[in-house]
């Protein structure tokens, strides 16, 4: 990428030693001081080329040239522009030859032209556009100066001014390599259909400098040719006569002509833009200019060592192994424990004696788990699989509490898994999601010890969703099962038979919940208890109030399919109030999960496709605080919004 720079500031300077009679706004004003001017840089991969414009008149010292790359110095050297110059230089002469320049304007113009011609330097490549009714490239950049000339001297007038779209031809024929210059000279408006936003942004975006020279010019017209000067980083000259022009003509070929070319070394590092300041000393005192720019073309390439350095904090290949192995193992348990889940729940319903061991002299569920493996049990999958969850269950035994919570969880959310086999199929998902982040992260114990916790949390928040999904399913279809409870009372049926035929017609869960309660009372628990063991593990606030009017009614007499009905109506209609309420705030529910997890979901894009880029918040110290404070913050908005969003009914 070449970077737009100045050389109409030297062509002014070069304008003021030579006496031109005005220009632009500087006809009676002081002249500026004499200056260098980065014009051009050309990036490599090793070295890079600057062409810099000293004042007319100034002597240079090449030998005194300095140069730096954000405040490093490169070891330069520099030489005057001449016919063995590396980098390629064209201008294009994009000359007004409408009705209006009749006379002797067209006269000077031809004679300005001829002047730069014949003191342009030969390496620079010039072409010629002229534009009128229409708009035509005359000469391609050429360094054929005879070619040239021959065109200027066979101009011809005729009417319309397309000014804007002979600007763009010719900032089109420049081309797109080296130092490209454009040389605008016009006496009147455009005529054309083409905007000038237009033609400012071609300007900018195609890197070429347009100088522009206004005859006699002012108003609106004098107005947009500074605009185009100004989107080309040139500027505009104003001639006031006819005899002018030679003046500006010769002095910008004089700026071309005054121009050293400077090859600096770039330091071996990966900066491709910076600050590129030259000095050089011009008549005795030293000038200086300075350019944000581009310096080199590729990222070099990072020198190769003997061997790599072990990375901070990465995992030492034996405990990658270990880990490997002990992931395997998790893994096998964890595919032997689905295959044998649905069997081992089917045994544990067909099996008598486990059914009544499962329940205490209250009617609760007991908690602890029967041996999975007999003495003498030999070291097969399944006799591996048994004495592994006989271990969990001993690991259980010592803490009564967590094992009757992840009863009560299993049991909620409908899982035909004992806690010693949940446990174990909980741990091989632990390892597994630890394994994963171990290889994401190549050995980073970062990723190992997140892929540790989410395994650990995620099983546990599949319960619980499992279970939430299982309670409001319970609670959409209670409504309908009173109802049809009320029907069977109706027909004659008893409380016992009436829940037979919602355990044989009803829909899950709320069927095989009193399927359960038809097993206990048939081991002697009353229908009212385990009717209220029901509530407890769906948490259903509303079966909990039936249960209390079924207990009342059995206490005091009365109607009992009415009250069922009642009660069937009152949570119709909160159930169609709680609905209606989730549809108003489904757009703050949508709006927390979106914004809750945009940046997990962000991140993790770019972990797999810039990985390079988010490194730093897994290998260095301050991009895990960066994370754990991410994580708190993004916790406690997602825990925000849930609240506000979330209406209870």
């Amino acid at each position: 990428m070449m970077r737009r720079l100045r050389v109409a500031a030297a062509s002014l300077a070069a304008l003021t030693l030579l006496g031109a009679p005005s220009v632009a706004a500087g006809a009676g004003t002081p002249s500026p001081d004499p200056a260098i001017d980065i014009t051009y840089v050309e990036p490599g991969t090793d070295e890079v080329r600057v062409l810099v414009t000293v004042p007319s008149g100034g002597e240079a010292d090449p030998a005194s040239v300095t140069v730096t790359f954000d405040g490093d110095p490169l070891a330069a050297s520099a030489s005057r522009v001449g016919d063995d110059a590396e980098i390629a230089r064209t201008t294009v002469l994009a000359i007004d030859t409408s009705d209006s320049m009749a006379g002797a304007r067209f006269a000077a113009a031809q004679q300005a032209a001829t002047a730069f011609l014949s003191t342009v330097p030969d390496d620079v490549a010039v072409g010629i556009v002229s534009f009128a009714g229409e708009v035509s490239v005359l000469q391609e950049p050429t360094l054929d100066r005879d070619a040239a000339q021959a065109v200027v001297d066979g101009l011809t007038l005729s009417r319309g001014t397309r000014l804007h779209e002979g600007v763009l031809r010719a900032a089109e024929i420049a081309g797109v390599d080296g130092q490209r210059s454009v040389l605008v000279l016009s006496d009147g408006r455009d005529t054309s259909r083409t905007p000038l936003t237009e033609v400012t942004a071609a300007v900018t975006e195609s890197g070429v400098i347009v100088d522009v020279i206004a005859l006699e010019q002012r108003g609106r017209a004098l107005e947009a040719l500074r605009t185009l000067a100004a989107a080309g980083d040139g500027r505009l000259l104003e001639a006031a006569t006819p005899e002018a022009l030679t003046t500006f003509f010769a002095a910008v070929s004089r700026a071309l002509a005054d121009q050293l070319e400077i090859t600096a070394a770039l330091p071996p590092t990966g900066r491709l833009e910076g600050d590129l300041r030259v000095s050089i000393a011009v008549g005795g005192a030293v000038l200086e200019d300075a350019a944000f720019t581009r310096v080199r073309t590729t990222v070099p390439a990072p020198v190769s060592a003997p061997a790599e350095a072990p990375r901070a904090g990465a995992v030492p290949e034996p405990l990658l192994i270990g880990a490997l192995v002990a992931t395997g193992v998790a893994l096998a348990f964890l595919i032997f424990t689905g295959l044998t889940r649905g069997a081992a729940a089917e045994r544990r319903s067909d099996d008598v004696e486990d059914v009544i061991s499962a329940y205490g002299a209250h009617g609760r569920a007991a908690t602890g788990d029967g041996p999975y493996a007999a003495p003498g049990t030999p070291m097969t999958p399944a006799g591996v699989l048994a004495h592994a969850k006989d271990a969990a269950a001993q690991a259980l035994a010592g803490n009564r509490s967590l094992e009757a919570r992840v009863a009560s969880r299993l049991e909620t959310a409908g899982l035909g898994l004992k806690p010693a086999e949940w446990v174990l199929l909980h741990a091989g998902v632990a390892i597994a999601a630890a394994l994963l982040g171990l290889l994401l992260g190549a050995g980073n114990p970062v990723l190992l010890v997140l892929g540790l916790v989410l395994g650990a949390l995620g099983p546990w928040i599949y319960l619980g969703l499992r279970g939430s999904r299982r309670r409001k399913a319970f609670d959409a279809g209670l409504a309908d099962t009173l109802q049809l409870m009320a029907g069977s009372l109706q027909a004659g049926l008893s409380l016992a038979q009436s829940v037979d035929t919602i355990v044989r017609e009803g829909a899950e869960p709320i069927a095989g919940e009193f399927r359960r309660v038809l097993i206990e009372a048939r081991l002697g628990v009353t229908l009212e208890d385990a009717l209220d063991d029901v509530a407890r593990r769906m948490a259903s606030e509303d079966f909990r109030w039936v249960v209390m009017a079924i207990r009342i009614q059995r206490e005091v007499g009365g109607n009992l399919a009415e009250l069922l009905l009642t009660v069937a109506a009152t949570l119709r209609e909160r159930e169609y109030l709680r609905r209606h309420v989730r549809a108003l705030s489904a757009e703050g529910r949508l709006s927390a999960y979106v914004l809750g997890g945009l940046p997990p979901v962000f991140l993790l894009y770019l972990v797999l496709v810039r990985r390079d880029y988010v490194s730093p918040l897994f290998t260095d110290p301050r991009g895990w605080v960066m994370l754990g404070f991410a994580t708190i913050l993004l916790g406690v908005g997602a825990l925000w919004m849930s609240k506000a969003a979330k209406v209870d009914i």
